[in-house]
């Protein structure tokens, strides 16, 4: 639940249209609901303007599952991430409304009547092909949170001029995440091509020497271009997060 929920929640109360005890049955969930094997923070909207995601890897199907109906009962948007086919077969099952995208590994599942007003422009980048699910997990992300997304894919420095192609987008964009295993070089030419934050996801892609991702790492942490911004190994998730809270801050003259 989050705080429009509950604006509308007291207006009805207020007005009548809700009695006291409809509306303490409604709120009793705040601020978690013990579920025994997890405690779903139902208070998170509340205090960050974004819901509990349930973060799938460890758990079991039948948790999974519990969790994201307690979520979906009280009216938040559920985000499932690094969901496996099995679990997210079920999911699909039990929310036939759910948009799973498989490459991503995640599974969005949004309010009933609920209008979503895309903002702003996030613009996440990968270096390769093979970096996609990373990219496309960051994307699903920051969608699921209002942001306007939209995607570059392979635009690695092998081929740098691919990325140059699409300059125009990418400084018109408010925040670019960029996705980068091997050397992780593109956090860096993208940092000095735009005047918005980069925020830059290492992935565990690469042959040895990239030590299944800190290679990518070092390099963007010792990036010498100015707002860029590091996330940890193959977190598409993180990177998509806040990139929409920075998008959704940033306010054009005409808005």
């Amino acid at each position: 639940m989050d705080r429009r929920s509950i604006e509308h929640l007291l207006r009805q109360v207020a007005a009548g249209q809700v009695s006291a005890e409809e509306a303490l049955h409604q709120l009793q969930a705040l601020p978690f609901e013990d579920l025994g094997f997890a405690r779903i923070d139902h208070h998170r909207a509340l205090r960050k303007g974004y819901p509990e995601t349930i973060f799938c890897q460890g758990k079991t199907t039948s948790q999974i599952l519990a969790i994201a109906q307690g979520l979906a009962a009280s009216g938040s948007l559920v985000l499932a991430t690094r969901l496996s086919p099995e679990t997210a077969q079920a999911l699909v099952q039990q929310f036939p409304r759910a948009e799973y995208d498989e490459l991503a590994r995640a599974a969005l599942i949004r309010p009933e009547n609920d209008l979503v007003e895309e903002q702003g422009l996030v613009v996440v980048t990968s270096a390769g092909t093979a970096d996609l699910p990373v990219a496309r997990e960051a994307m699903i992300t920051a969608r699921a949170m209002g942001a306007r997304v939209e995607g570059i894919f392979d635009v690695g420095v092998a081929g740098i001029h691919r990325l140059l192609a699409y300059s125009e987008k990418l400084r018109s964009a408010r925040v670019v995440v960029v996705v980068a295993g091997m050397e992780g070089a593109l956090a860096s030419v993208v940092g000095g091509l735009v005047d918005s934050p980069v925020i830059a996801v290492p992935t565990s892609v690469g042959y040895g020497a990239s030590f299944n991702g800190l290679s990518a790492l070092l390099t963007m942490l010792n990036s010498c271009a100015s707002g860029v911004v590091v996330v940890n190994i193959d977190n598409g998730f993180g990177a998509g997060y806040a990139a929409a809270l920075i998008n959704n801050r940033t306010r054009t003259p005409e808005e």
